[in-house]
């Protein structure tokens, strides 16, 4: 699977980490930024992985900041885009069976990277259930 995946300096260490495993479980990776702990503007990294995602150059996309708040919004903005802000096994879990997200965001203050692990593997490993799920999604376009 073809994974785009950005931070800003919050979350530039988890970012760095996810990037290893990723690339560990055999995913390719695409790196977005940033490239450093210096300070950037956030939304300039959420629009490169959503736009990547929306435009089909990456099949799912990950974002990581200091809550995952920021990333979020700013990435919902995009059309197509469905983006998930996810701490938790469950919200993962959902967040792709019902809500087929497309884009994970995490928050690198909130969350340790062990688990920051699973949620992402389960986050890639579930798939979406269709059927009403599908329906519900459609009507996001507003």
């Amino acid at each position: 699977m073809k994974i785009a995946i950005g931070s800003d300096h919050a979350g530039f260490p988890l970012k760095e980490h996810l990037i290893t495993y990723l690339v560990r479980r055999g995913n390719d990776v695409v790196d977005m930024g940033c490239p450093s702990m210096e300070s950037v503007h956030y939304p300039e990294i959420a629009k490169k992985v959503a736009n990547a995602v929306e435009a089909g150059s990456a099949d799912k996309g990950i974002l990581v900041c200091g809550t995952g708040i920021g990333m979020s919004m700013v990435a919902n903005r995009v059309r197509g885009v469905r983006a998930a802000l996810c701490n938790d096994l469950l919200s993962a879990r959902l967040s792709r069976e019902h809500n087929d997200a497309n884009v994970l965001c995490l928050g690198a203050r909130i969350i340790a990277p062990f688990l920051a692990e699973e949620v992402v593997r389960i986050w890639i490993e579930t798939p979406f259930a269709r059927g009403r799920h599908a329906e519900r999604i459609a009507m996001f376009d507003c």
